[in-house]
């Protein structure tokens, strides 16, 4: 075994226009945005512990489901939910999931791509969670 440091983490979003998904994701996670850099944006938690978030522009469009989504937690998910409708996300079902205990709302950003707000799991055991 060696001492090296544990890795960090940092996600990617494919999109087509890095800076309007930028303008979105910065106040919906609460991060800070550094800007554009060639192809890519780039969002850091705004001082607090948290993964980078690269957006990268490519030429091809969304096709499918999300392989990988975020889910932001939060204790009033409808009060969440319509706070980042108003940044440009939609709803992209009406009414919420509940399964094992947890809840959440099914929601796309302004490019489509699949996130969930969720309760965290506030009425589940430890261990379960949302399966979306």
């Amino acid at each position: 075994m060696t001492d090296a440091p544990a890795p960090t983490i940092g996600l990617v979003l494919d999109c087509a226009d890095p800076q309007r998904l930028a303008e979105f994701w910065a106040p919906a996670l609460g991060y800070a945005n550094l800007g554009m850099v060639g192809s890519y944006a780039l969002l850091l938690p705004d001082g607090r512990p948290g993964p980078k978030l690269l957006l990268q522009r490519v030429p091809e469009p969304k096709s499918a489901k999300n392989r990988m989504h975020l889910d932001i937690d939060a204790s009033d998910i409808e009060g969440e939910a319509t706070r980042l409708e108003a940044l440009g996300a939609r709803r992209i079902r009406a009414a919420q999931v509940q399964e094992h205990g947890t809840a959440w709302i099914l929601m796309a950003d302004p490019e489509g791509n699949e996130f969930c707000v969720c309760d965290g799991g506030a009425g589940a055991s430890a261990g379960t969670g949302p399966a979306s």
